[in-house]
């Protein structure tokens, strides 16, 4: 992809940016002009499609690595939190623990992230957050995902309350709430069902138009809300389903 610039001069950190929807958020910023930080627990060996990305290990879980991060990248203009998991189950057979990990993966860890990316921002008076919710949270439910539709419509209301207390500071914060999208990880919950052909089949069933989304297509949005573009959003949640909450 031949650089545009939209992000150029703009340090970016994006969580979860190993693999998927991060990894290719992370790229699609660095082929924009962007300095790009992908944090992550882990990373294969697998080279980025862009150079230039940095990579952070970082359990973002954990409050002291978080807060030693944003101590050593002052300077992250543009966060985005990307981090997730799916628990399975209705709210009577998925268990506890899965709920209490589904909310301090997809909910809690942003907290820590904001909280701790923040006050550099509103210091230079301008920054951008942008999170990764998704569809099946307040805008649709989805059959046996209690924890992670609560978990994401959790998101939805983090995110506004955010762009809400500091409006007039400079800082923007929205969501993207995507549908079903190709990614590893979702090739591996078709794997453990022990017919990966059929259970792809049955979500593209579910699909009005006929196919899963693509990792990029979400990362195109993603560096709209990153950009100065935007400017004039925040609160939003941008729904990328190709339909499905129809």
């Amino acid at each position: 992809m031949a650089m545009q610039g939209r992000l150029k001069g703009k340090t970016c950190l994006v969580t979860g940016g190993a693999q998927g929807i991060g990894r290719a958020i992370a790229e699609r910023f660095a082929a924009e002009g962007a300095r790009v930080i992908a944090a992550d627990l882990r990373f294969d060996d697998t080279p980025p499609a862009t150079d230039g990305i940095e990579r952070l290990p970082l359990n973002v879980t954990d409050e002291a690595a978080v807060a030693e991060a944003a101590a050593a990248l002052g300077d992250v203009g543009v966060l985005v939190n990307c981090v997730g998991l799916v628990a399975h189950g209705t709210i009577l057979d998925g268990a506890m623990e899965d709920f209490d990990r589904s909310m301090s993966v997809n909910v809690r860890s942003m907290a820590l992230m904001i909280r701790a990316f923040l006050p550099a921002m509103l210091a230079r008076d301008d920054g951008s957050i942008v999170n990764v919710a998704s569809v099946v949270s307040s805008v649709m439910a989805a059959p046996n995902r209690f924890s992670y539709g609560t978990s994401k419509a959790a998101v939805i209301g983090l995110t506004m309350s955010v762009a809400r207390d500091f409006i007039d500071r400079g800082i923007r914060c929205n969501a993207i709430s995507p549908g079903t999208v190709e990614t590893p990880s979702l090739h591996q919950r078709f794997a453990a069902t022990g017919d990966a052909q059929a259970a792809r089949a049955a979500f593209i069933a579910r699909q009005p138009m006929g196919r899963m989304g693509q990792a990029e297509e979400i990362a195109a949005t993603a560096v709209l809300l990153a950009s100065d573009e935007a400017r004039f959003m925040t609160g939003s949640n941008l729904v990328i389903d190709g339909g499905m909450s129809l």
